[in-house]
């Protein structure tokens, strides 16, 4: 059985498991990171030595960064369906993976580390208005892309909707004005029909 350590709130171990859900892979998520720990320790270190979340152990092996995890749960066991046939497909589905992580998780972060994780008083307005105003631009360019089609590689579902569908959860979940998006509206109801999504990223924003 595959182990994922990583605390349940981990946007980024959301990632992970909500991918081995959808594949059917069994495994098992142990806490770790935060307030639960284990992350700083030697044992953990050997492993991943970022010490971050998610850590995925399959056997004698590990493999962490989180858009990695997921396309190697991809590769092992949703050739097809997850992971696209299709080159193009493929290929488009990983080029909005790492669109996510250099552009719309760094637009994200303030405002919802801000707003989320950060009493009151100690709130960075300044950075939480600029991150607000980043997202509304991002997912403004997704929507024009989603407007021609269901999903980010195309009519189906694919890994390429698993790191941005973990972040537009929050995005709808905060407290805050968003541009009315229609095609990442569609989209995001779509993944909220998924039973995977329900249970592993629609959780108390924490």
């Amino acid at each position: 059985m595959l182990k994922i350590w990583g605390r349940a709130n981990s946007v980024n171990v959301q990632k992970a498991v909500w991918a081995a859900a959808e594949v059917g892979v069994r495994f098992e998520r142990l806490d770790a990171g935060l307030v639960f720990g284990k992350n700083t320790e030697d044992w953990y270190l050997a492993l991943n030595p970022n010490g971050k979340v998610p850590l995925l152990q399959d056997g004698e092996w590990s493999l962490w960064e989180s858009n990695v995890i997921v396309r190697y749960l991809a590769h092992c066991y949703g050739t097809g369906t997850l992971c696209p046939d299709d080159p193009q497909q493929r290929f488009t589905a990983e080029q909005w993976m790492d669109w996510t992580v250099s552009e719309l998780l760094p637009a994200m972060t303030p405002p919802f580390w801000g707003l989320v994780r950060t009493p009151p008083e100690k709130r960075n307005w300044e950075a939480i208005n600029a991150g607000i105003k980043e997202c509304n631009r991002l997912f403004g360019l997704l929507d024009r892309h989603l407007q021609q089609q269901d999903y980010v590689a195309g009519n189906e579902f694919s890994m390429g909707d698993i790191p941005a569908g973990a972040l537009v959860y929050r995005w709808y979940n905060l407290d805050i004005e968003r541009d009315e998006l229609l095609g990442v509206h569609a989209w995001y109801e779509r993944l909220q029909i998924r039973s995977s999504y329900g249970k592993h990223v629609m959780l108390p924003v924490t």
